[in-house]
């Protein structure tokens, strides 16, 4: 067996969306791939992820790529947001990063690597979506921070930072007439993205040998213009 086809690459969050896609094309690559997900693995809970990354160096006597795509949204002005929103949005999507990202060091060798899911949101605002920009912005910059620290031990860490693709937690946002139309309006290449051209890049970023503490923007341009007004929308909707 080849070392690329040995590789073990687990992915939290991959039961579903970009998280499963790239667990798709690992497979495909020839990769042995474990999915974490719920109700097994739930990112937040430490004892949980250091029991499932034990469990893959048990049976598999290797750990090479580690994805951290679990994440969750939701939608409400910073004037009306419940703290619990905040908290259960924060601690998803930076809090359970940081914990996936805490025991995948311990345990990566020199040549492992890992891979977090950021956002757009990373860098441009969006109305309503507070805890959300607020995490992903943090999640790239804890990458920066976790590549600088591990590199000297041959980990490498970086991040991707999709733009729209439809997936399930994109979907009720997408449902909301008037919301993708504003989106692709706002994409320069005129289209959203697709789970599969993200986890294309999960590739390149887990075989690309001297690339480290990188946020890889992938959507279609829209960084250039505005992020779309979602709670016009939803107001529009809703009242």
């Amino acid at each position: 067996m080849s070392e690329e086809s040995s590789r073990i690459a687990v992915v939290f969050g991959g039961a579903s969306g970009i998280g499963a896609a790239i667990a798709t094309r690992y497979a495909a690559e020839g990769w042995r791939v474990e999915v974490a997900d719920l109700p097994a693995v739930d990112v937040t809970d430490e004892a949980t992820v250091a029991a499932f990354l034990d469990g893959v160096l048990a049976s598999h006597g290797r750990l090479d790529v580690v994805v951290n795509s679990a994440g969750v949204s939701t939608l409400g002005l910073v004037t009306d947001l419940d703290v619990a929103e905040w908290r259960r949005v924060v601690d998803v999507c930076l809090t359970g990063a940081f914990i996936v990202m805490k025991h995948a060091g311990q345990r990566l060798g020199a040549g492992g690597t890992i891979i977090s899911l950021s956002s757009l949101n990373a860098r441009q605002p969006g109305a309503g979506l507070a805890p959300y920009c607020a995490a992903k912005a943090g999640l790239s910059m804890l990458t920066e921070v976790t590549a600088l620290e591990l590199g000297s031990r041959g980990i490498r860490v970086n991040a991707i930072a999709p733009g729209l693709v439809v997936t399930p937690l994109t979907q009720p946002a997408m449902d909301i007439p008037g919301i993708e139309d504003d989106y692709v309006a706002n994409t320069p290449l005129g289209r959203p993205g697709t789970p599969e051209e993200i986890a294309d890049a999960a590739v390149y970023l887990a075989t690309a040998a001297w690339i480290t503490g990188e946020v890889l923007d992938i959507n279609g341009g829209a960084h250039l213009l505005r992020y779309p007004d979602l709670n016009k929308h939803v107001m529009a909707l809703f009242g």
